[in-house]
């Protein structure tokens, strides 16, 4: 019979994974301007261990009290830089050694289970309702899309974000083989 880890217990098998992480793994988001997506986006790179957040645009403020009601203080585990435009971000990335890959329903786009997600990747994200901008789409090194067979046409950029943020290190983890696949506690 399964029940809840204890904290103790939660926080060894977060050391566990963390061992097994090596590559490093980035996040653009480009005008997002809800605060509570933000919010939600923030606690997913905390979660997943994402070492550099650019926010671009217009997006919300991480400091707002709004964004903080979804964070729940991860905002300030999360190292984050505004810049004025998506160029300058692509730039930062770039310097630091990222690869770039946007997450949007666009032309070209390969689904997210062929994307190149490889070590040192950075995901970019864009506006709720229009997604990344022609100028972000054109400076990336390649664009991905999450399939999707129900009867809506797109995700909430935060739980997109999400998705691709799990895929990434699941791809990292997967090297791992069997060993990496054993029940907790087993």
């Amino acid at each position: 019979m399964s029940s809840q880890l204890r904290p103790t217990d939660v926080k060894r098998l977060n050391r566990q994974w963390r061992r097994r992480t090596e590559g490093r793994l980035a996040l653009l988001v480009e005008s997002v301007t809800q605060p509570f997506n933000l919010g939600s986006i923030l606690r997913t790179c905390a979660t997943f261990g994402v070492d550099q957040l650019w926010l671009s645009g217009n997006s919300a403020d991480p400091n707002d009290p709004k964004v903080g009601k979804t964070a729940l203080g991860t905002a300030a585990k999360v190292a984050h830089t505004r810049v004025s435009t998506s160029a300058e971000a692509l730039t930062a990335a770039r310097a630091d050694g990222y690869k770039v890959i946007a997450v949007e329903l666009a032309s070209g786009a390969v689904p997210l289970h062929a994307a190149p997600l490889g070590t040192d990747v950075c995901l970019a994200v864009g506006a709720e309702e229009h997604g990344c901008s022609p100028a972000l789409l054109a400076g990336v090194d390649a664009v991905t899309y999450i399939p999707q067979i129900g009867r809506v046409g797109s995700l909430n950029v935060a739980v997109a974000t999400a998705i691709a943020l799990a895929e990434a290190r699941r791809r990292e983890w997967g090297a791992f083989g069997e060993d990496a696949d054993a029940p907790i506690g087993g």
